[in-house]
């Protein structure tokens, strides 16, 4: 019997129009095995929290370039506590100052990469937050 494979929603919160990270992002995840859904420009908190709920994610990609991640970020967690989803993991991608990843990983947030990541550092990264080790 094989094993889940790890749920990922990739989400672009806010007024952001800029989406090619994401997609690039989301298909290295697919590529890796995991099943992607990417919900598209212009979501709010409330979208992507019920996005996810319904589509029983073990992980959230935020994609946010627009630099409202201090308020998008809190209230997506805010909303997935809510819904009972506290082990969703929540990663942001984007342009993120170095002085604000200490405050989002306060909050709860997983990981933040920025611009240059490789993506083979994310999904490394996606898999062992979700089954603790990862994947050759």
């Amino acid at each position: 019997m094989s094993e889940r494979k790890i749920r990922v929603l990739v989400a672009k919160p806010g007024l952001d129009g800029h989406d090619r990270g994401a997609k690039v992002v989301a298909r290295a995840l697919r590529d890796a095995g995991m099943e992607v859904i990417y919900t598209g420009l212009r979501q709010t908190p409330e979208m992507v929290a019920e996005a996810a709920l319904q589509e029983d994610v073990d992980v959230i990609g935020l994609s946010i370039l627009s630099g409202a991640h201090m308020a998008l970020v809190p209230r997506v967690l805010e909303l997935l506590k809510a819904n009972g989803q506290e082990h969703v993991k929540v990663f942001v991608g984007g342009i993120i100052p170095d002085e604000d990843v200490p405050r989002l990983m306060e909050t709860g947030v997983t990981g933040v990469f920025g611009p240059g990541t490789l993506t083979g550092d994310i999904i490394r990264d996606v898999r062992q937050a979700v089954i603790g080790t990862p994947a050759p």
